[in-house]
């Protein structure tokens, strides 16, 4: 089981759903391509607030997806896509199945 993971909740600007829907399912593959992430989501919460979930195994794994394309490319459009700056959280994983 991984032990630890990354919450990171972004509220979309207003006009800008479609596209930030559109680019976190084009980040699939970068997450697919990186070794060291377990599992990696994207999830709606509401009309324009959405969410990244991954998980890691160790934390030079969570160090190198914090420093890898997708946070890049992400921080490259916030300000384009995203109401404020995206709120990234570590987080321990206590239970999972």
């Amino acid at each position: 089981m991984s032990s630890i993971g990354f919450l990171v909740t972004m509220t979309a600007k207003p006009g800008k759903t479609a596209e930030l829907e559109e680019f976190l399912a084009g980040a699939l593959p970068l997450a697919e391509a990186e070794g060291g992430t377990v599992s990696w989501y994207a999830v709606r919460i509401d009309e324009d607030t959405y969410a990244i979930f991954d998980t890691f195994d160790d934390e030079p794994a969570r160090q190198e997806h914090l420093n890898g394309r997708i946070a890049a490319a992400l921080m490259a459009r916030a300000g384009e896509l995203l109401a404020e700056p995206p709120s990234i959280k570590p987080v321990d994983i206590l239970a999972a199945k």
